[in-house]
């Protein structure tokens, strides 16, 4: 199992409430090498996969929290996940449109919207394809539309 799987199927924190998720984003170095993953609309990643710029990762930090305030309809957030909230090399962010079970109790977890990874995403992340519109967001944030 690589550093990234253990990452992956191991045992994450839920980012609970909405300012805990601010808090979060401030922790965060875009420069510091981070891989952003849209699961479902990235082609699956290889060995020869780069970190984003920092000013993509600072994009992708903005409009995602945007995203989720505006379509997670709760007093809290509950669909992010880190493996440490303090200093964090892999996080998992929930569509919230499509969350099924975020938790990961079921015997097939529902995968992840969106991955951001200090380490090289491998494996075959993309167990179903992202709707249109998630697609067309992930496209315009890396000016691919």
């Amino acid at each position: 199992m690589t550093e990234f799987q253990r990452l992956y199927t191991g045992r994450l924190w839920s980012v609970l409430a909405w300012d805990q998720l601010t808090a979060l984003w401030q922790r965060i170095d875009p420069a510091a090498g981070w891989y952003l993953v849209a699961v479902g609309v990235s082609p699956a990643p290889t060995a020869g996969m780069a970190p984003a710029a920092a000013a993509d990762v600072s994009a992708f930090i903005d409009r995602i929290d945007a995203l989720l305030r505006a379509e997670h309809h709760e007093s809290y957030c509950g669909i992010v996940y880190a493996d440490d909230l303090e200093n964090p090399s892999l996080i998992k962010i929930y569509d919230p449109n499509n969350l099924g079970s975020s938790c990961g109790s079921s015997k097939t977890p529902h995968p992840p919207g969106w991955i951001m990874s200090r380490l090289p995403p491998d494996g075959n992340l993309a167990t179903r394809a992202a709707p249109e519109n998630r697609k067309r967001w992930w496209q315009g944030l890396l000016g691919d539309s």
